[in-house]
């Protein structure tokens, strides 16, 4: 028996992080799906809230591919679904940065995307043919001298897929922002990602939340931001580096720190 099988059972809303807990992208982690089946067993709520740029019927499917179980959650968050939201009220013409998958997206739920001029710009990540963020510098330039806003739909920095780190949309708004351009962000660390996985776990006490994932800068800080307390997972993308003992001071968050660092869920 392990930790994660002794958790106290005032945890009754369980906030899962899905890229680096749940899996890699290319399969459901060891012990994943036993574990959120577990919890769900006990009474408890969980919700997956991840900082895809997808909206959460799509995020659902790359799911039912790698083969998880739907009796493992509740229901499904993500940094994509805020930020459509966001694109589409009102509708307006906006420009595109990602892949031509996530294009495809962001039109089925509404987005007008523009190839002509814009003032606004959806930035879901990297596209299929540039993978250092330091290669859209000159277009990042450009678009930030013309004052363009950039939303961020996934203020992730970097994943593990298929064992391999790759970019993420933060990185290339990182960028932006050190070229003067506006960032609007949406997903972990924000507070209205919380709001929404909090509603869809029928809005429990904040104390009977608990957050899951493997970001320092997205999960821990959102958590430690939002007042709930979390579960560190070491071997994600920080690839089994503990939290730093600073990590607290210099986001001033008093004496916050995770209640728990594990491997993973098994």
């Amino acid at each position: 028996m392990n930790d994660l099988d002794r958790l106290d059972p005032r945890y009754r809303a369980i906030l899962c992080d899905i890229w680096g807990v749940v899996h890699d992208g290319a399969q459901i982690l060891p012990g994943a799906e036993a574990r959120l089946l577990t919890w769900k067993t006990e009474g408890r709520c969980v919700i997956l809230v991840t900082n895809a740029p997808r909206p959460a019927d799509t995020v659902r499917a790359d799911l039912d591919a790698l083969g998880l179980s739907r009796s493992a959650y509740d229901a499904i968050t993500s940094s994509g679904e805020a930020g459509i939201a966001a694109l589409t009220d009102p509708p307006r013409p906006v420009g595109f940065l990602g892949t031509e998958e996530d294009r495809q997206d962001l039109v089925r739920r509404g987005a007008l995307l523009s190839a002509g001029a814009f003032c606004e710009l959806a930035c879901t990540g990297l596209d299929e043919w540039r993978d250092d963020p330091a290669d859209y510098r000159q277009q990042l330039e450009e678009w930030a001298g013309a004052e363009v806003i950039m939303h961020c739909l996934n203020p992730d920095r970097v994943v593990i897929h298929r064992g391999r780190r790759e970019a993420c949309a933060g990185a290339l708004a990182d960028i932006y922002e050190a070229l003067g351009g506006q960032v609007l962000w949406y997903g972990k660390p924000y507070g209205p990602i919380y709001d929404h996985a909090r509603s869809l776990a029928g809005s429990p006490p904040i104390d009977a939340m608990l957050a899951i994932g493997d970001g320092l800068q997205t999960d821990m800080l959102g958590a430690a931001r939002y007042g709930i307390d979390a579960i560190y997972v070491s071997h994600g993308i920080h690839a089994g580096e503990p939290v730093p003992e600073d990590f607290a001071l210099r986001h001033g968050l008093g004496g916050w720190r995770p209640m728990m660092t594990v491997d993973g869920l098994a």
